[in-house]
């Protein structure tokens, strides 16, 4: 069973609204970290490099929350909890999408050493308040 994303959700996620990702430490508290992310399809894919502290915290731990709110009406969010599964497969392609969204520019990497990996957000629960109605959650169905 798959959630599928809001109408608000989808919006969100195909504009260059900036996310915080919060990943479970090792002492087993939030750790939180501003990413870009997009939509493919109900999915969520981001960026990150092998090695970072978000990266170790979600290969101990999957479970992540994404929370991300419209600029336009900063009162409208979306919080998409889920797993997320890391693979190498597609990194550098991902970040460089990303880097043409989000800043119009390609993506040239200062360390061509570094391993960037894609991590795809499998959501279990999403949270959305498009104002003025009130919150709304779903759930897979």
């Amino acid at each position: 069973m798959r959630l599928v994303l809001s109408e608000l959700a989808r919006r969100l996620l195909d504009s260059n609204t900036h996310f915080v990702l919060s990943t479970i430490s090792s002492r087993g508290v939030p750790q939180s970290t501003v990413v870009w992310a997009m939509r493919d399809g109900d999915e969520i894919v981001f960026s990150t490099i092998r090695g970072r502290r978000k990266t170790m915290n979600m290969e101990r731990d999957p479970r992540v929350s994404l929370c991300g709110y419209d600029p336009a009406q900063p009162r409208n969010y979306i919080q998409v909890q889920g797993t997320v599964t890391l693979t190498e497969e597609g990194g550098k392609d991902l970040i460089n999408e990303l880097y043409l969204r989000y800043d119009g520019r390609s993506f040239e990497d200062p360390d061509p050493a570094v391993v960037r990996l894609v991590c795809r957000l499998i959501p279990t629960l999403l949270v959305t308040r498009a104002y003025p109605e009130e919150p709304q959650t779903r759930r897979p169905t």
